[in-house]
């Protein structure tokens, strides 16, 4: 990906959804988060990942030609798949400015959030919508 942060572009976010590959060790899936840590540290592109094992829920905030640039290389990603997008906006600033990719894993003790935004305890980011995700993954995050 070409680091084209120079450039003026609008400031977007782009949130999705996808099922993980079964196949998809431990390993890999720690080898996903670091290289897209360093990646995005080098495009300025920020955000919050969820990750349960079978579902990846990600935002994603950046420049509109990085984050197309992502999108195009996650859709070709094979680690993944039924990638949907829940939604993509204009931003007037960051909400991740901290973190070059945040990570968060549903466990038993924040399963009441999955609750709060959802109809079920079990993580499952295709049944949530847009407002609902936003919720959960600023709680998340905290």
């Amino acid at each position: 990906m070409t680091n084209t942060t120079l450039e003026p572009h609008i400031l977007v976010s782009m949130t999705y959804v996808s099922r993980a590959n079964p196949d998809m060790s431990a390993e890999e899936f720690s080898a996903i988060l670091q290289q897209a840590q360093e990646n995005n540290t080098v495009n300025a592109i920020t955000g919050m990942l969820i990750f349960n094992n079978n579902y990846f829920l990600q935002t994603i905030e950046g420049s509109r030609a990085q984050i197309n640039h992502l999108l195009d290389a996650l859709i070709a990603d094979q680690r993944h798949y039924d990638l949907q997008l829940i939604e993509t906006r204009e931003l007037r600033c960051r909400e991740w400015s901290r973190w070059a990719m945040n990570y968060a894993s549903p466990t038993k003790e924040n399963a009441a959030l999955y609750l709060k935004y959802s109809t079920t305890v079990n993580f499952n980011p295709y049944l949530l919508s847009a407002e609902s995700v936003r919720g959960l993954m600023s709680e998340l995050s905290q």
